[in-house]
């Protein structure tokens, strides 16, 4: 199941990710891809805030993984851009996966062999004349997040 969306300005992106962190629930996984700059982490920041979280989001580039833990359900918030040549054997990524909280990986392709089997993929790119609007292109892989995706497609009006 795919659905597409487009959001002009940050705001729009903000508020459309935020009717999904209000949706999510424990184990969930979120794998976000897009080239640097489209907006993986402006994405990340209004899921978190449906998520109840008001601490500031930042990028894990340098960190690889940050949590954050005062809100409805914890946030797992990865960049493996950095493990291309190595994946993620030995860094435990089951235990986010699979634990209490929500997943939200950039950059996924990376550590694809460590991914569960059902996820939704949410691939962000520029679009526009000039590259100012976002189309998100989101794709439920199991039940539990075609579920999902329904649910917030329609909270969205589309």
């Amino acid at each position: 199941m795919t659905y597409v969306f487009e959001t002009i300005q940050e705001a729009e992106t903000l508020a459309f990710a935020k009717l999904l962190g209000e949706r999510v629930q424990p184990g969930d996984v979120i794998l976000l891809e897009g080239d640097l700059g489209s907006g993986k982490t402006t994405f990340t920041k209004g899921l978190a805030k449906g998520m109840g979280i008001d601490q500031i989001i930042k990028s894990p580039t340098y960190t690889l993984i940050r949590e954050y833990t005062k809100g409805r359900l914890p946030l797992y918030h990865l960049d493996v851009y950095r493990l291309e040549e190595a994946g993620g054997e030995g860094l435990g990524l089951e235990e986010y996966f699979y634990g209490k909280g929500v997943s939200v990986v950039e950059w996924s392709k990376f550590i694809s062999e460590d991914l569960p089997t059902t996820y939704l993929l949410i691939e962000i790119n520029k679009v526009g004349e000039e590259m100012e609007k976002r189309r998100f292109t989101v794709q439920a892989l199991g039940e539990r997040y075609e579920k999902l995706l329904l649910d917030w497609k329609d909270v969205n009006g589309n």
